[in-house]
């Protein structure tokens, strides 16, 4: 009897202790990213084109998928931001797994986002300052991402899927 409960033990703390890159993990990874990026997007009265856009160049440039998977990616990132009571779930996840550089680079895409529409919504500030905070993004970094996205622009052409 203690053998098997020893077992089951060992064989659930080896379960818990697999490997972070499994499917699972990448997955969960990418959804955060997604949610982050959307609520940029929710968080104005209206969503524009450019600001879809600008989550696909982003998730495009991060992650390696199809146009189906990244089309269904925004989609569950909707749903699950819709359903969110904070933040944190989502960013401690990029806090374990990105770099500092690409933690940076995150707030630089939603800035990005926000900017999409050429409009700057109190609101979407709100949730990049908060998201910036929480990836323990510095100030300074924070004020430099903005001002890169703002003088980048949006883009001449369109990402959006068919």
């Amino acid at each position: 009897m203690f053998k098997t409960v020893k077992d089951l033990i060992e064989r659930l703390t080896g379960e818990l202790a697999a490997p972070a890159d499994t499917p699972l993990d990448e997955h969960t990874l990418q959804l955060s990213t997604a949610v982050l990026l959307v609520e940029v997007m929710r968080a104005a009265p209206e969503v524009h084109e450019g600001e879809y856009a600008a989550v696909l160049r982003a998730l495009r440039r991060q992650f390696e998928l199809s146009d189906d998977e990244l089309q269904r990616l925004i989609e569950l990132a909707h749903e699950t931001a819709r359903t969110a009571y904070d933040y944190q779930r989502f960013t401690g996840q990029l806090n374990e797994r990105f770099t500092h550089a690409q933690k940076v680079a995150m707030v630089e895409a939603m800035w990005a986002v926000a900017y999409a529409d050429a409009h700057l919504d109190v609101h979407e500030n709100a949730v990049i300052r908060k998201v910036a905070g929480l990836l323990h993004v510095t100030h300074g970094e924070y004020i430099a991402a903005k001002l890169h996205a703002q003088h980048a622009g949006p883009p001449s052409g369109h990402d959006v899927l068919p």
